[in-house]
C-alpha cells in the first residue's frame, strides 16, 4: 500500500488540514480525488460543527466552565469528533475513514436534535450548518480540486503508478487545492 499524507489548504485558514490515505499504485488518480477530497469535505464539516457548538455550549454555560447535564453528551460528541478528524492522527500513524466520520457528524446531529430544548435560540441558523449549507463554499468540489504531488498536477485519467512507480512501499505528500488557488 501506498502511504499518501494530504494535505489541504483553504485561503482563510491558518493551517493546513492533513490526514493519512492509503492505496494501492494501481489504484487511478480519478479514485483517490473522490476518496481524499470526500474525507477532506468530512473533515472540515466537523471542524466546523465543533467550532459552532463550542461557541454556543460557552454561551449556554454558566461562566465557570460548567454546563448542565443534558450537555454534556453533546460537548462529548462534538469533543470526540474533533480529536477524530485532527491531522494529530497523522503524528499516530492512524488513516481517518469517512464512515467514521460520516458517523461522527451523525451522533452530533443526534445530540444537537436531543438538546434542542437546551436553549438554543437561533434554530434554523444551526440546521443550516448541519445541513451543511453554510459550509459548501468552503467543501473542495471533484471537477476543481487538483491533486499536487511535488510540484506537479496528477492527471485524473492516470494512475498512481504512472508518477511514483510501483513500490508498494512509497510514501508521498498529495496537497489538495482548489483550482482557483492554484496562481496564487
Amino acid at each position: 500500500m501506498v502511504r499518501i499524507q494530504v494535505k489541504v489548504k483553504h485561503e482563510e485558514d491558518e493551517e493546513d488540514l492533513q490526514f493519512l490515505y492509503h492505496c494501492l499504485s494501481t489504484t487511478g488518480i480519478e479514485e483517490i480525488a473522490r476518496d481524499v477530497i470526500e474525507i477532506s469535505n468530512l473533515q472540515i464539516k466537523i471542524q466546523r460543527l465543533a467550532l459552532a457548538l463550542e461557541s454556543r455550549l460557552i454561551q449556554l454555560g454558566d461562566g465557570n466552565g460548567s454546563h448542565s447535564i443534558e450537555a454534556v453528551p453533546l460537548m462529548r460528541a462534538s469533543t470526540e469528533a474533533k480529536a477524530y478528524a485532527s491531522k494529530d492522527q497523522v503524528l499516530h500513524g492512524r488513516l481517518l475513514s469517512p464512515h467514521i466520520l460520516t458517523d461522527h457528524i451523525q451522533t452530533i446531529e443526534e445530540q444537537v436534535m436531543l438538546n434542542e430544548a437546551m436553549g438554543f435560540s437561533d434554530l434554523t441558523q444551526l440546521h443550516q450548518l448541519l445541513s451543511g449549507s453554510s459550509t459548501d463554499s468552503e467543501l473542495l468540489q471533484e471537477d476543481t480540486t487538483q491533486l499536487l504531488w511535488a510540484g506537479k498536477e496528477l492527471m485524473k485519467n492516470k494512475r498512481l503508478c504512472d508518477y511514483v512507480g510501483d513500490n508498494e512501499r512509497t510514501k508521498i505528500i498529495l496537497r489538495l487545492q482548489p483550482s482557483c488557488m492554484s496562481s496564487a
